[in-house]
């Protein structure tokens, strides 16, 4: 089975019940091999977390894979070697979406602020996201936010500012969504609950209720996607098969709609385990060590 252009998707997404599974690894690998608009950069390797310092060989390394098949490449962080990820991405030829990384520290949320206006004065940055899921962790106040939006905006008047969060969050505060340029939303069916049949019709719905909020600004969907293994939360079942469907199903729409999507992610990362249990460490399509996790050519 593979799907034509000019094709309609349905409301639900594509028909797999009559699928082998080999027919969903070629699916998946075609629909892959037809390029993503963008993709959520991992930049740790097993035995890395957060606090740990990247080294450009290891991003290089890592954007070599993942470069034939994307146009964008978000980073989240503009300190400890991150800030490397959007000028490496440069070499390869992508688009970045560079985001600072906000939170309770206000040493370190320094450092971030003025790391991505260095990175956009120098030309690394197409679009500046000012934070992530700040609110949603009640790391910030809205008006802590907006004043490092506005900081933002004011340094690099020549490149669109946002701020990534979940969907809601932008009708919920409506000064966050009037300061931003572009809405930057988080779309996640399975963090809600729902089950992999009715996953493309919720991320609408989401996506939809962001656009609405946004009354007339682009929306990007900043991150979207579904574990391969893990435990199950409630109708949302992690699986090889439901990972490989709602990639299909949300790249084919993203297509289709002409919507502008980062895949979540690029790389498995151990290290996520801890925050978001053992469903954390698989949302890669490719494995820890940077291999395809599906649709080879010998499977």
């Amino acid at each position: 089975m593979s799907f034509r252009p000019g094709k309609q998707l349905a409301l639900s997404g594509i028909d797999f019940s009559n699928q082998s599974p080999e027919q969903l690894q070629s699916l998946f690998r075609q629909t892959l091999e037809g390029g993503m608009h963008g993709l959520c950069y991992s930049a740790y390797e097993e035995g890395q977390k957060p606090g740990d310092v990247l080294t450009v060989e290891q991003i290089r390394r890592r954007m070599k894979i993942i470069a034939p098949y994307t146009k964008w490449v978000r980073s989240f962080s503009c300190i400890e070697g991150n800030e490397l990820v959007p000028q490496v991405a440069r070499e390869f030829g992508l688009k970045t979406l560079v985001g600072a990384w906000l939170g309770k520290d206000a040493d370190l949320n320094e450092q971030e602020i003025a790391g991505l206006i260095k990175l956009a004065k120098a030309g690394h940055v197409d679009i500046a996201a000012v934070g992530n899921e700040v609110l949603y962790r009640n790391d910030l106040s809205e008006e802590q936010l907006l004043e490092f939006i506005h900081r933002v905006k004011n340094a690099i008047p020549d490149v669109p500012v946002g701020y990534v969060d979940a969907y809601y969050e932008f009708t919920a505060c409506p000064d966050i969504t009037a300061a931003c340029d572009v809405i930057l939303a988080n779309c996640y069916p399975f963090w809600e609950s729902c089950h992999i049949d009715y996953s493309l019709m919720y991320m609408k719905q989401m996506y939809q209720q962001a656009a609405q909020a946004g009354n007339g600004k682009k929306v990007i969907i900043t991150e979207t996607g579904w574990p391969s293994q893990g435990r199950s939360l409630d109708g949302a079942d992690p699986s090889a098969e439901n990972f490989m469907k709602y990639f299909i199903n949300a790249q084919l729409w993203s297509k289709e709609e002409g919507v502008e999507m980062f895949y979540f992610s690029s790389f498995d990362e151990s290290w996520k385990v801890g925050a978001e249990g053992d469903v954390g460490a698989y949302w890669g399509i490719w494995d820890k060590n940077g291999g395809l996790k599906f649709g080879h050519a010998d499977s």
